[in-house]
């Protein structure tokens, strides 16, 4: 195997990681030796050890004189685990491959320089821009302190994401939704607007075999979640955090006693202050978010420059009407010129469906 194989290989690995490692980054790690893999792991969990010492633990003979290949930068300081850098020296390592350098402050080139002055070849940046989107959201969190928000809707060919009457079910197929569903274990919460409980009355769950259920975040301004919903009425089995300006202690004593949680935001222009939400959310772990939202969360999403990502399934439907509603409500903007831009797409099918996946370009103010 040669090093593009192996590090492909670390990538693969690295993947089992989704959901499991939050906040921390998603990484796999190959030795190989004279030519042969000897041992492969990746980060399992949060808490758990590193890719490195999964590989090393695997090792099927001595790994003295091997090659490690790994997805991102080696950690050299003590955490919940000790460092990496200390067990590949230990054990020999001849060579280590690297693809992304971490941009943790803790990290950030110290890992491989000690590496290098222990005596060990370090190759540096293979597959790096693989390596790098594997970890889009580790690296916003660790260099924002916020979390990575991706912007989920599904919509039909003429862009309504509701009929007139304001049925919705369904409009992308089963394999779309099985996405959607991993996706929500990919990412450590999903968020829904009022509106979307009120229409929908959803579980916002997730059912992939062997995954675990995001935190359901609901932005309620001013307290209307009904306690007969499904999402408060499963509180105590899944995590759940209703975002809120109302200061009604009486009111919230009810979802309190149910299993939600409370976080007061306070408002702005008549809604919840979502810049405030994401940077209290960033202060307790919560390092990516599936924003699924309507059009009016969408929007106020966009406004507030939240988002990083937008994931826009298309299907092969037509609804028609003045009355449907559009994934992005809102005031909209004035013109052309004042668009959300987006970046790097890419276009996936999931059987008869679309997606189409873009980054959201950092704002810069564009004169008329």
């Amino acid at each position: 195997m040669d090093d593009m194989e192996c590090m492909s290989l670390a990538l693969d690995l690295a993947k089992k990681g989704y959901g499991f490692v939050n906040p921390n980054p998603l990484v796999g790690a190959v030795i190989v030796k004279e030519g042969r893999v000897i041992g492969t792991g990746y980060h399992e969990r949060f808490g758990g050890p590193h890719a490195e010492i999964n590989a090393l633990a695997s090792c099927k003979e001595s790994p003295e004189g091997a090659t490690l290949y790994v997805t991102l930068e080696p950690c050299c300081h003590y955490g919940k685990t000790p460092p990496c850098t200390e067990a590949i020296l230990n054990a020999g390592i001849r060579r280590v491959v690297v693809g992304s350098f971490d941009p943790n402050p803790l990290v950030q080139g110290k890992g491989i320089k000690i590496l290098q002055e222990n005596g060990i070849e370090v190759t540096e940046g293979l597959l790096e821009s693989e390596c790098d989107r594997l970890n889009e959201v580790f690296f916003h969190y660790i260099q924002t302190g916020k979390p990575y928000v991706v912007m989920k809707y599904a919509m039909t060919m003429d862009g309504k994401i509701a009929a007139y009457t304001g049925e919705s079910k369904w409009i992308t197929g089963e394999s779309a939704r099985e996405n959607v569903h991993k996706d929500r274990l990919r990412y450590s919460a999903v968020m829904v607007g009022i509106g979307t409980v009120l229409a929908d009355d959803p579980l916002l769950t997730c059912r992939t075999e062997g995954g675990r259920n995001p935190l359901r975040i609901i932005c309620d301004t001013n307290l209307r979640l009904p306690l007969t919903s499904k999402i408060v009425e499963t509180a105590h089995e899944i995590p759940t955090l209703i975002a809120t300006s109302s200061m009604d202690l009486q009111a919230q004593q009810a979802y309190l006693k149910a299993g939600c949680r409370i976080l007061s935001i306070k408002q702005l222009d008549g809604y919840l202050d979502l810049s405030e939400l994401m940077t209290r959310l960033g202060e307790e772990n919560i390092d990516s978010i599936l924003l699924e939202g309507g059009g009016i969360l969408n929007w106020s999403a966009l406004q507030a420059r939240i988002v990083n990502r937008v994931q826009t399934y298309i299907a092969p439907k037509i609804f028609g009407g003045s009355n449907g509603k559009s994934p992005v409500a809102g005031l909209g903007v004035p013109s052309p010129n004042d668009s959300f831009l987006l970046r790097n797409t890419t276009v996936t099918y999931w059987g008869e469906d679309i997606l189409i996946e873009s980054e959201v370009m950092p704002y810069v103010h564009r004169n008329h």
